[in-house]
């Protein structure tokens, strides 16, 4: 639908009460259900919970000033789930990228650590010498109470 139709037709929607405002998005969803021309726009799904929502109380005969104050909160709590999520995906997408740095902070100390000094030759670090464990004290045979044998 071209920019200027759609002003105009919102323009002509802002004159009318909510009874016929909601007579009109019926007759909307009967005119899209026979000569849509393309896919509707996906929605939310709080979205679509909200739509139902809306058609249920419309369907139920609640009347049309109770329908609009009730998904006039509905819209506010909405609001207020939509920003609570997005401020845990930017939390997750903080952890996520701390996470990733702490990983590459370790895999490069690890490299350095694996990786011999500029300069070296290339050879294996020495081993450490033979070095035999130390002899007991002298006069320790083992005996208990130091007793002796």
């Amino acid at each position: 639908m071209n920019p200027n139709l759609r002003d105009r037709l919102l323009r002509k929607l802002e004159t009318l009460s909510d009874e016929r405002g909601y007579q009109v998005l019926d007759y909307v969803d009967f005119l899209e259900s026979k000569y849509a021309e393309k896919a509707p726009t996906p929605v939310s799904l709080l979205q679509r919970f909200t739509d139902g929502v809306e058609d249920r109380l419309r369907t139920g005969g609640v009347a049309a000033s109770t329908v609009v104050e009730t998904m006039g909160l509905l819209n506010r709590a909405v609001g207020v789930l939509g920003g609570v999520a997005a401020a845990g995906m930017s939390v997750a997408t903080d952890v996520a990228s701390a996470g990733m740095s702490v990983a590459t902070d370790v895999a490069s100390a690890a490299s350095r650590i694996v990786t011999p000094p500029a300069g070296a030759t290339g050879a294996t670090p020495a081993a450490a010498p033979n070095v035999p464990p130390p002899a007991s004290p002298p006069g320790n045979t083992g005996n208990v109470g130091g007793a002796p044998a």
